[in-house]
């Protein structure tokens, strides 16, 4: 009785209903996962290179994306190149608990300390991470109408996102909420950065803006804010009220990802009530 229920789930389950797209990255997974395994265990189409050329890159993991990027694995070792991008993510990870991001800080020297990493494929992984840094914090130009928090962090993200202190900056919008520009008002050391309300609206008024959005960094990746950054919005908000120059939005970017705090909390209704 038991081998016949066992043998009916085992159809059961053969006969569901699997897009291929979803047995297609099931298997990758699988396959990025098991050191062991070299090229010639893919099947024809299901190489990384092959699937990104066919699924595009979003269907591949951080392990396959390496792997791209490293070309070959260890010969001397008999490593893939997917088993040499795992050995480097773990390497990697020893040094920061985030692989990902501490690929992103990465040195030529940490990079080559992995046996199967020279210069070449050290020089090519950092190429390919400043390429990506420099498309992600390119800004809109000078002109373009600011009508969402995307496109605010977009602007910010060169001066804030990636900083390894905190900073704090202004995007200046004229009345249609097109840029004007962005000014850095201050920079912090280490995780606090100090603030002062008029030298925050100085270069508003010097440049005619007639609307802002205030913005910070939180270089640790948590966007959470602290009671400090939200009685500092309370203050900015009261200013601008007074000044006739209204705050928008007060952003906090980290780690490749930003909050905005009027949509997130109550500040803009209790400022309009």
């Amino acid at each position: 009785m038991r081998e016949e229920i066992h043998h009916s789930l085992e159809t059961d389950w053969a006969d569901f209903s699997i897009s291929p797209t979803l047995k297609s990255s099931y298997a990758a997974a699988k396959r990025s996962s098991d050191p062991t395994l070299t090229l010639r265990h893919y099947p024809q189409g299901e190489t990384p290179r092959e699937r990104l050329l066919t699924e595009g890159a979003g269907h591949l993991s951080n392990t396959e994306l390496l792997a791209i990027l490293l070309g070959s694995g260890n010969a001397s070792q008999g490593e893939s190149a997917v088993a040499l991008a795992q050995k480097l993510l773990a390497h990697l990870q020893n040094h920061l608990d985030d692989a990902t991001r501490s690929l992103r800080e990465a040195k030529p020297e940490i990079l080559m300390q992995v046996n199967g990493i020279g210069e070449a494929k050290a020089a090519t992984i950092l190429a390919a991470i400043e390429l990506g840094r420099r498309l992600f914090l390119q800004s809109p130009p000078i002109g373009t109408v600011i009508d969402s928090p995307e496109l605010a962090a977009q602007a910010l993200s060169k001066n804030l996102m990636f900083q390894p202190q905190e900073r704090f900056a202004v995007l200046l919008l004229n009345i249609k909420h097109q840029l004007l520009g962005q000014q850095l008002i201050a920079i912090g050391s280490g995780n606090q950065t100090c603030v002062h309300p008029p030298d925050v609206f100085r270069e508003a008024i010097r440049q005619n803006a007639a609307r802002l959005i205030i913005a910070h960094n939180h270089p640790s990746g948590n966007l959470t804010p602290s009671s400090e950054d939200i009685a500092l919005t309370k203050q900015l908000l009261d200013a601008g009220q007074l000044l006739m120059l209204p705050v928008l939005d007060h952003l906090i970017l980290g780690n490749g990802d930003f909050l905005s705090l009027r949509t997130t909390t109550t500040l803009w209704s209790e400022i309009s009530s």
